[in-house]
């Protein structure tokens, strides 16, 4: 039987605050949702979840030390100075 090994990683203290000065410019308030990393005992093999940032019911997927910003899922991606009007076009 596999053991799964599940440890939350906290967002980079710079990506953080550059997502809430965003939303402030936005009149809107993030719910951040650290990612965390998952290990099958046992083996070589590893999973990174990002980290969840839910905007205006929006699910926003970003990495520590990524330039991108994924949109509901990882299909879909803009730079962090995107970020502003897109929230702003939600409306």
């Amino acid at each position: 039987m596999l053991n799964i090994i599940k440890q939350e990683i906290e967002m980079e203290k710079s990506l953080k605050q550059k997502l809430e000065f965003i939303c402030d410019f936005c009149n809107t308030t993030p719910t951040i949702i650290n990612g965390s990393i998952r290990k099958l005992d046992k083996t070589n093999l590893i999973y990174i979840g990002p980290h969840k940032v839910i905007i205006k019911n929006i699910t926003f997927l970003v990495f520590n030390y990524s330039t991108d910003i994924y949109i509901k899922n990882l299909n879909h991606k803009i730079q962090p100075s995107e970020l502003e009007n897109y929230i702003k076009s939600i409306n």
